[in-house]
């Protein structure tokens, strides 16, 4: 090419890119405006993003639906287009996708979170509609993984579709739908770092074709660095593979967490008389990164320690079909909190939040979604090793992916299926090494200069098979103090699998309880769901991992509660281990992991984990604060009550309080914060005017009801002038149920009862009440089956126990004969409620008399009738 043509080159690119539509290769996005039927018969109109299981996964039908959905669509192509090769490609399709292009299948694809192409240029007609149809399967496939997890598996459409039309000559589009080039980087230091890059040109032609690549490095400000040019000569119907190195750059700058700075690279391909054919572009990140067992992980040679989050992809009433800005959303919310990486669980996201991770600086942790077990079939083997290629070439050239992954808890269904014979188990362990090993080699050989990786469960097997030797680097995902054994444990176990094995390099790749914003308690303990719990638990785990030079670092177990249909807590189908809730609002424990690790501005935040306060023969009350200060000022209703010291981000305080409203206020040279509580002294109830009363029964926690504004106090023994459970009257035995409630929103308090307890006393003074029970039978088996991760038991058989009893309110029987068994199926939220007028200063007395097995109750509220 000319010198002069050379010189106007950039000013003609930046045309063509404005211009894309209507010029050379061209990418439209078509998602609006498809048909979608489960039937084939009864369709309606729909856009891309989609999926059918939003709402199902979500009700009190057990199970979701998965099979088969179809999709259609008419794309007009016109006749000038007719000398163009197309291209459909999608983006991910949940699980299993069939193409057809005017009633012709063009192709499959298997696996639903990476993306696949397909060339219909033989089977498009021009100045014509073209009907393209998609047969999409979410079934259960022995043969295509995820086979089992805890997450669920959303059938459909789920990211945009592409009509893709390129020139003759262009950048491969058949290389597993990757960018058809790739980034590769040499020498890099702080004083010099070098680029080459392999392209992938494919010609259509039926001759030889002489063509130009024109390649640049720009800075940050889009100034130029270094150019290159190549005069390529195609042969006909061919793919050729062009690698270019660029000279050395002197002086890079880095790109890191805290200084993400990215050059830009563009590729551009001509014709011999310099007409645009095709473009990419591409961020540059100057980096180097590498684990030590002793040391951790490094960072362009520093060692840095690796906090983050796990992340999936659905969204609160949209299931995985998530608008991008949402997704986007996402990850300015985890970049907010203070986090330095991601791990993107359990399989590819969308590629658009790995570009916005390299532009924020956030490290990325990859992976596919092979998870909890394995099948041995040699059409699982390709599926799993195609699905990883496919993986590793669209996610290759993102400077922010430093670990690629391949497997999560891999052994998990088998340590739990009692079932299996030996032999078919030490097979299974065969089996699954031999694909790791396969997967590893893969992994190392399409993606040097990155860090292979797997997620193991608490378990020794691991160790036994040595499939932990495997990777470069092996998270363990713990949860000690939740599912089992102690908090301190983990730092125990971290250790002993250090002194046990040095040379491995950990770190620990999920952690954290479940966590209800509508659950609070005074004494958080393992499992009860509390804010409170959740706090002590990340915070104590975040203590043991700064102690430990040897862990490269920890992601939170879950970035967002997330949907997983067979779950039944407090808020069933979903997991609600998240820092923020499903819908992102942040729960408490996310401003402590600001007050920890932001230092880049001031931070300070009240933690509200009641919505209204009860103060039962209490005085003061405790409240946590958080902060990245070292001391602040507190104030009650505008007086000064005493100046805090922060460790670990958190200061907590007893506050006397008043009934009424309060406002409680913390100020520090940079920072403040300010929140009202509305405070309700129960120490006395018969002096007390109230126009709701509710108890928790069988817990120690509270639990608000957010549709009706009320707060469910936490049970307790009887006390004069309060409410309680009369000891005496029997066991009065707690017991929790993890199952969804049918026909209740109210999980928080049917899953807690309180059995064997024959009285219950509540000192209401005189006047006309509306009385309400809840019930629900505990034993009767539920029709679904629960996965409770890791304290699941898939042979546990529980007996079924009748159970039959009378109801008195203050020595009158108004339930004869109740029977939950016999006249209501599954775990049934039952609500009996009654008008009773009290009188005589006697208070209410509620009795449960046996006739068979021992009674239960989980909740009571009382209303006055005015």
């Amino acid at each position: 090419m000319p010198h002069t043509i050379r010189k106007i080159l950039p000013l003609f690119l930046l045309m063509c890119v404005a211009l894309s539509f209507h010029s050379y290769s061209q990418s439209k996005v078509i998602n609006s405006g498809w048909q979608y039927s489960e039937n084939k018969t009864d369709w309606q109109t729909i856009n891309i993003p989609h999926t059918w299981n939003s709402e199902d996964a979500f009700d009190d039908v057990s199970g979701y639906r998965r099979g088969l959905g179809y999709y259609k669509k008419q794309v007009f192509i016109a006749s000038d287009e007719s000398d163009k090769i197309h291209y459909l490609k999608f983006n991910a399709v949940n699980q299993d996708a069939t193409i057809f292009v005017n009633g012709t299948e063009v192709g499959n694809h298997k696996g639903g979170y990476t993306a696949f192409n397909f060339d219909i240029t033989e089977f498009v007609k021009y100045n014509a509609y073209n009907l393209i149809e998609v047969t999409v399967d979410n079934t259960h496939n022995i043969d295509i993984p995820p086979l089992d997890a805890d997450f669920t598996f959303y059938g459909g459409i789920y990211r945009d579709v592409e009509l893709i039309s390129v020139p003759k000559q262009h950048f491969s589009l058949k290389d597993f739908a990757s960018d058809g080039y790739y980034v590769n980087y040499y020498n890099v230091s702080e004083d010099k770092a070098g680029v080459e890059i392999k392209l992938l040109v494919d010609n259509y032609e039926i001759s030889k074709s002489k063509n130009h690549l024109y390649l640049k490095i720009l800075d940050a400000q889009g100034n130029l660095v270094l150019e290159e040019h190549q005069g390529i000569l195609l042969d006909k119907r061919s793919s050729e593979v062009i690698e270019v190195k660029f000279p050395e750059i002197k002086n890079p700058k880095l790109w890191s967490p805290d200084s993400p700075y990215l050059y830009q690279l563009e590729i551009t391909l001509t014709d011999k008389d310099g007409i645009v054919l095709d473009s990419k572009f591409s961020n540059l990140g100057f980096r180097w990164v590498s684990v030590d067992s002793e040391k951790g992980f490094f960072l362009n040679g520093k060692s840095i320690k690796l906090i983050g989050v796990n992340r999936h992809q659905d969204y609160e009433g949209y299931g995985n079909a998530v608008p991008l800005a949402l997704q986007k959303k996402d990850i300015h919310i985890i970049k907010e909190m203070g986090s330095n990486v991601i791990r993107f669980a359990h399989y590819p996201h969308a590629r658009e939040l790995y570009e916005l991770c390299d532009e924020l600086g956030i490290l990325v942790w990859s992976e596919v979604p092979i998870v909890n077990l394995v099948t041995n079939s040699d059409t699982f083997f390709t599926t799993a090793l195609q699905m990883q290629e496919e993986h590793l070439k669209q996610y290759y050239n993102f400077p922010s992916v430093v670990m690629f992954g391949y497997m999560n808890e891999i052994f998990l269904r088998l340590q739990f299926d009692k079932k299996m014979s030996q032999p078919d188990r030490e097979k299974l362990k065969k089996d699954t090494y031999r694909l790791t090993e396969k997967l590893e080699k893969l992994t190392r050989d399409l993606a040097p200069n990155h860090i292979t990786v797997m997620a193991l469960h608490y378990n020794e097997i691991y160790n036994e098979t040595k499939i932990a030797d495997i990777p470069m680097l092996i998270g363990w995902n713990l949860y000690f103090g939740w599912y089992y054994e102690t908090i301190e444990d983990l730092g125990r176990f971290l250790d002993d699998q250090h002194k046990r094995f040095p040379n491995r390099s950990l770190l620990i790749s999920e952690y954290g309880p479940g966590s209800d914003v509508n659950i609070s308690t005074k004494s958080p303990m393992t499992y009860d769901y509390s804010q409170e719990y959740q706090l002590k638990l990340h915070k104590s785990y975040y203590e043991q991992v700064q102690d430990r030079e040897f862990v490269t670092g920890m992601t939170a177990w879950n970035f967002a509660d997330f949907g997983s249909e067979f779950r039944g807590e407090s808020r069933p189908h979903v997991n609600q281990k998240g820092l923020v809730q499903y819908n992102r609002e942040p729960k408490e424990i996310y401003y402590w992991y600001q007050s920890i690790l932001r230092n880049d501005k001031p931070i300070i935040h009240i933690a509200n984990y009641q919505k209204e306060l009860a103060l039962v023969n209490e005085a003061t009350h405790e409240f946590t604060i958080f902060s990245n200060q070292k001391s602040a000022k507190i104030f009650l209703n505008d007086e000064f009550i005493d100046t805090l010291n922060f460790a670990s981000g958190v200061a907590k305080i007893e506050i006397p309080l008043k009934a009424g409203k309060q406002t409680i206020s913390v100020e520090a040279d940079l920072a403040n914060d300010t929140s009202s509580f509305e405070v309700k002294n129960l120490s006395n109830l018969k002096s007390l005017k109230f126009e709701t009363l509710a108890i928790n029964l069988g817990t120690y926690i509270n639990f608000y009801d957010e549709e009706s504004g009320t707060t469910f106090l936490a049970d307790r023994a009887y006390q004069k002038n309060q409410f309680g459970y009369d000891e005496n009257s029997g066991k009065c035995k707690r017991q929790l149920i993890a199952n969804n409630i049918k026909n209740s929103h109210l999980e928080g308090v049917f899953q807690t009862i309180l059995s064997d307890c024959g009285s219950y006393k509540i000192d209401v003074p005189n006047g006309k009440y509306k009385v309400s029970l809840y019930f629900v039978e505990p034993k009767l088996k539920s029709k679904e089956q629960i996965i409770f991760n890791l304290k699941y038991d898939v042979d546990s058989d529980e007996d079924e126990e009748q159970r039959i009893f009378d109801i008195y309110l203050n020595e009158k029987l108004v339930e004869k004969h109740f029977d939950m068994a016999s006249n209501y199926p599954d775990k049934y939220g039952i609500t009996l409620s009654y008008d009773l007028k009290i009188i005589n200063d006697k208070g209410l007395t509620i009795s449960l008399k046996p006739i068979e097995g021992e009674p239960v109750i989980s909740g009571i509220l009382i209303e006055k009738i005015n």
